[in-house]
């Protein structure tokens, strides 16, 4: 392994600035479960690593009582989500997500900005926050811009970042009252397996407990980047929903995936697990609202 200097700024600014600096020869660093591997592996020589772990805001998982808004820090662990009751109890779709990626060591150090950064189609961590409408606030040379974390994502491993810029945090709007949602990671193993297929559905239904005027379809490992299935989502809004209208948009998200054959999978398998899965993280989600009221 080549050997690297390692900086530790404390603010955004600093980071930049050594960046800058040290320009192509220096990669900033968050939890390092995946630069490391790259370092180590030879796929990645950096001279310079920039450590993120010391940009103390970047740490902060914090719900805002006044507006609803979470803001989550781009350095907060998968750990701190899974344990989280606020998340567990207020968003079950990142829960569901985060207490699936990796061990339990990995989910210790690694950050939800490096699993959205490192730009992987298999990305758990990448789905719940598109099904909540996340917005993503990167900070680069020329100050801050806001996108929404559906758009971050141009191809497997690349992002929209510019040079130098940095995923600062992911804020997520207020929900709606009467809101479930659900992911499920469907592998060959329960653990330490990357997916063969990822889903998640967000369903939230009208004072009646029926009729659905909004609903997000999330898909990992269905396109090369992480997808909304926005003929199945538009087929449900309007609609009472129930078991057999969830198993029609099973079969249009199914549709719409860009799924292939891969020597982990075959595409008609991923397919189906769609379908399922679909219903049933759909149906998942009717029963937390009905709980909930």
């Amino acid at each position: 392994m080549k050997a690297f200097k390692y900086l530790s700024p404390t603010t955004v600014e600093e980071a930049i600035a050594f960046h800058s600096r040290h320009s192509e020869t220096a990669k900033y660093i968050g939890g390092g479960t995946d630069v490391i591997v790259k370092v180590k592996e030879g796929w990645m020589e950096p001279d310079y690593l920039i450590s993120l772990k010391k940009i103390g805001d970047m740490s902060e998982l914090h719900k805002n009582d006044a507006t609803g808004e979470l803001s989550i820090g781009a350095m907060v662990t998968h750990a701190t989500l899974e344990k989280s009751l606020m998340i567990r109890n207020e968003y079950p779709i990142i829960h569901d997500a985060v207490s699936n990626i990796g061990s339990l060591q990995v989910r210790n150090v690694g950050t939800i900005g490096g699993n959205l950064i490192n730009a992987v189609p298999s990305a758990d961590g990448a789905i719940p926050l598109i099904a909540l409408d996340g917005m993503a606030l990167l900070h680069g040379p020329d100050g801050e811009r806001s996108v929404e974390v559906k758009d971050l994502f141009i191809a497997p491993y690349k992002t929209i970042l510019k040079p130098r810029e940095i995923l600062k945090k992911i804020t997520i709007p207020p929900q709606a009252p009467h809101t479930g949602s659900a992911y499920i990671k469907f592998g060959r193993r329960a653990a330490m397996e990357l997916p063969l297929i990822g889903i998640g559905v967000l369903l939230t239904l009208d004072d009646d407990l029926q009729t659905c005027p909004r609903a997000r379809i999330c898909l990992g490992v269905a396109a090369p980047t992480p997808m909304r299935a926005f003929d199945a989502e538009n087929f449900l809004v309007g609609k009472k929903i129930d078991e057999n209208i969830l198993i029609e948009a099973g079969k249009i998200a199914a549709d719409e995936s860009k799924v292939r054959d891969s020597v982990r999978g075959k595409a008609w398998h991923r397919k189906e697990m769609i379908l399922v899965h679909v219903r049933r993280m759909g149906l998942k989600c009717l029963n937390m609202i009905k709980d909930n009221n």
